[in-house]
């Protein structure tokens, strides 16, 4: 039976959907062709109809699961007024619901380990996604010179990728709760040291106070002393 090609892209955005849930969940070494294909309802002998090897499937699924994460930050984002942006993505990233859902979750602490032990190609998919969820970040930190942005943008990033490791090492405890409000603490410490530079130069310069004019005052002439020998009275005629 021949398909169309609408019917055919479409599977192929199946599994590779399917692939980045695997991925998260399993890492790369236990993604399965088999059991991928069985899942969407495929024979294995299929799965060549629509890439090449399973490296090439690995990539797509990589990259599928980044622009997921960035797609559902900028959608946050967009909901939150300007100056909150930034917190609003940390927030709802570093949460235990977050934390618990490593299959539909952010794929940079699933996955890059198994991006270390990949293929050039591979990391080099895996570097520009990043650096593409970096310019996003970036965008929602306004105020700041796009070099200062960038720096804060990838400390951010970099803190909300670690806690959430650390988080999810714990296990479901107080103690990852704990590093859950750590992080979020520390992934926003850069913007709010810019906090009060913000509101200042928002509320532009600070209004002068007033000053009265103080009224002038007349200095009386000093009376210059008499020459010596004198009394300084005028003399009477004899």
């Amino acid at each position: 039976m021949r398909y169309s090609k609408d019917h055919k892209a479409e599977t192929r955005q199946r599994i590779v959907k399917n692939a980045s849930v695997l991925l998260r969940e399993h890492g790369a070494a236990g993604l399965g062709v088999a059991e991928l294909m069985k899942d969407v309802g495929l024979t294995h002998g299929g799965f060549y109809a629509h890439f090449a090897s399973r490296d090439a499937l690995i990539g797509e699924a990589f990259a599928h699961a980044i622009e997921q994460t960035t797609r559902r930050w900028r959608k946050q984002a967009e909901s939150a007024p300007e100056g909150q942006r930034l917190a609003v993505i940390v927030d709802g990233y570093l949460t235990a619901e977050h934390r618990d859902d490593v299959g539909h979750g952010c794929a940079l602490p699933s996955l890059g380990v198994d991006v270390l032990r990949g293929d050039p190609k591979t990391r080099k998919t895996f570097a520009s996604r990043l650096e593409q969820m970096v310019d996003m970040m970036v965008e929602q930190i306004p105020g700041q010179s796009p070099e200062a942005a960038r720096r804060d943008a990838i400390g951010a990033l970099a803190t909300m990728m670690g806690a959430l490791i650390l988080a999810r090492t714990a296990g479901q405890t107080e103690f990852s709760d704990e590093i859950l409000s750590a992080g979020r603490a520390a992934a926003l410490r850069g913007e709010a040291a810019q906090l009060p530079a913000k509101k200042a130069a928002a509320a532009g310069p600070r209004p002068q106070p007033k000053v009265k004019p103080q009224p002038k005052v007349r200095l009386k002439a000093k009376r210059k002393p008499a020459p010596a020998g004198t009394t300084g009275c005028a003399k009477t005629p004899a």
